[in-house]
Formats: structure tokens, sequence, C-alpha cells
């Protein structure tokens, strides 16, 4: 096949554009609705059947001619919300500032350009879907698509660095812990609320490090985090409120945390949420293979990481069990902080690696 390099050039600066104005829109999860109607809006003008399906996500779906045979699926897999904050977007340096340039508007608008660099393929059918509350525990955009769709390849859309692939995300679970206790006179020898609440945290972190014992990685480990801590009383009851979080290996459930949890104080009263299993993809397949072999076409040295965070592949992978790996442009420390950006240049690279990638995997030179 003949690449038309002028088309290319105007869709890579169109992709850019669809980039900016992304993260130039506020999109914090449950208020998705105006990013993903302008992304369907894209869609629709670079040839993608396009629509918002019922639980929000913008979805754009390449088909090619079925040709008599079977149509094999590729999906293409981002998130269009954020989290809350919303520094001011700019261009500076070459690099787009701005909530959501890195996690995750980088790599949906990367995909959305290379599968319209791409276009249709015979026998294939290549999906881009912009999922909504990726960043809470919902993760209705995803838990709609997997009753939905039978993709045989996926591509999870995360900042890695144009030249690294994601193979797996730990587990998770989120506890909201309250203790309490009868109001006495703080002369007394009684401890306090936050003093049991404190005590609490300190049992949960020995129990934790017995169970990390012998475990090196960070993958490995379960990695618990005090992420809140308060206090009061209402002149009777005295009152602790802690708010924990886990992030699990595969080895570890988030049941046997909610059982550490429970068993470290028998009169907490504990409400959980975020339950994920940890999720790791296998490493000799075609679609690995197809990333390897572009990213070092582009110049690139790829590397593998598993990530101690969570991603719609913990909901996903388990149901789809097919083919699947992360990739994104983009520096995955910069996650939710103020300072968020992607260096352009990185970005289209990434587009460049990807739309080889479909190209390799569809069969089309």
């Amino acid at each position: 096949m003949t690449v038309d390099t002028h088309n290319s050039a105007n869709l890579l600066q169109d992709g850019e554009s669809l980039l900016t104005e992304l993260v130039r829109i506020h999109s914090p999860s449950g208020q998705e609705r105006r990013a993903v109607m302008h992304l369907v809006d894209w869609f629709s003008r670079h040839g993608f059947a396009a629509h918002r399906d019922a639980a929000g996500n913008a979805v754009g779906v390449l088909d090619g001619p079925a040709n008599g045979g079977p149509v094999r699926e590729i999906l293409l897999l981002g998130h269009i919300d954020t989290v809350p904050g919303f520094p001011t977007p700019t261009i500076r340096d070459g690099k787009l500032y701005g909530r959501g340039a890195v996690d995750a508007k980088g790599p949906l608008a990367a995909f959305a350009t290379a599968a319209a660099l791409t276009g249709p393929r015979p026998g294939w059918r290549i999906v881009v879907a912009g999922a909504v509350e990726e960043e809470i525990v919902t993760s209705r955009g995803a838990h709609h698509l997997t009753g939905r769709r039978r993709p045989d390849m996926v591509v999870i859309g995360e900042p890695n660095g144009w030249q690294r692939v994601a193979l797996g995300y730990k587990g998770r679970l989120l506890a909201d812990v309250t203790l309490q206790r009868r109001m006495s006179h703080t002369a007394g020898q009684a401890l306090s609320a936050a003093e049991i609440g404190f005590a609490y945290w300190e049992r949960v972190v020995a129990r934790l490090a017995e169970l990390n014992a012998g475990h090196e990685r960070a993958w490995d480990q379960v990695q618990g985090q005090l992420r809140g801590f308060s206090s009061s009383d209402d002149g009777l009851i005295d009152t602790a409120e802690l708010r924990l979080g886990f992030r699990l290996p595969p080895h570890v459930t988030p049941e046997q945390i909610q059982a550490l949890l429970l068993a470290a104080d028998e009169m907490a009263v504990i409400r959980f949420s975020g339950h994920e299993i940890a999720h790791q993809s296998e490493k000799n397949t075609v679609l690995v293979r197809a990333f390897l072999a572009a990213i070092r076409a582009h110049g690139g040295a790829p590397n593998f990481v598993l990530k101690t965070g969570t991603s719609d592949m913990n909901i996903v992978g388990p149901v789809w069990g097919c083919p699947m790996l992360a990739y994104g442009p983009g520096d995955s420390s910069l996650d939710h902080t103020p300072e968020e950006h992607v260096a352009l240049a990185e970005w289209a690279r990434g587009v460049l690696v990807l739309a080889q990638v479909l190209r390799d995997l569809t069969g089309a030179a």
C-alpha cells in the first residue's frame, strides 16, 4: 500500500487539534457528555460510524468489507473522564499542559487518530471507545462494554511512554473505617477515638508487612495507604474515621484484605468499595509482537511494565480473556498532578506506532 504522506500529515494535525480541544473541555467523572459529543463529531467527520452509547461512551467504528469470511475486531479502549481539578490548558515549549493531556485524553486521541490513519480494513472491525467513569469506582463505561462487545484483541489507553507497553495492573480495595467510643474526661486514662484510630492503622500496617515478607517487587506487594483521617464528637460519642486504599498483587484478593481489616478491630464499622482483582496479560501474543516491532521501527527500544495502579484492564480483562495490553504516549508520573502535560512530538510518535500496529495486525502493508 502506498501511504499518502500529505493526507497523513493532515490527519496528524487533525488529531493534535482533537487532543487540544478535548483537554480544553472540562470532563471530570460523571460530567463527560460535552467531551464525548466532541469526540463523536470528530469520528463522524473522519469516516467512522459514531455514536454515544447507553452508558455515555463515545464509540467510533471502522468496518471493513467482510469478503465472505468472519470479521475480527480490535478494540482501542481509552477513557475520556478525568480526575477533578482543571489547571489552565496551554501549549508551551512544544508541550500541551492540562487535565487529561496524559491521563488519558492523550492516549484516547492517539487511538482515534491512528485508526483514522489506518482506515477500514477487509475482514476487520476497528473500534475506538472513549469510556466514561474510569477514574471512579463505578467504571460505568467499561462495564457497559463488557456486555456488548467480544473483541479479538484490546489495547487499553493509558500513558506509559511511547516505547513501553503495560501488561498488567494491580487490584484494588477501598475501605472507610469508623471507630467509636463513649465520651470520657480528657484528663482520664481512656484512649481517645483518634488514638484508637491511629493504633488501628498501625496494626494494619504491621499485618501488611507480614503479608509482604519475601516479596521484593512492588508488583508483588500489598500497598496500603492512609488516604484520610478525621475525628469528632457530639458530646456523647467520640468518633474516628479513616479512609484507606490498597493496591493488590495477583496472589491477594480484595476479600483477603477485607478479612484482615475486620480482624484488626471487631468493633470497627467498615464500608468497602472499589473491589478489583489484579490482571496480567500474556506476553507472547501477536498483539504484543506487533507493538514491539512498531516501536523498534520508529527508533524506540521497547520494554514492558507492570503498573501498580488500576485501569479498565481490570474490568474487561477477566471477561474478554483475549490478547490485551495498555499503551499510550505520556509520562504517567504526571497523572493527576497540576503539572500534567504531554510532549506533542512524543504524542505524534505514539500515533505512528499505533497506526503501524493496526496496519500490521490487519494485514495491510
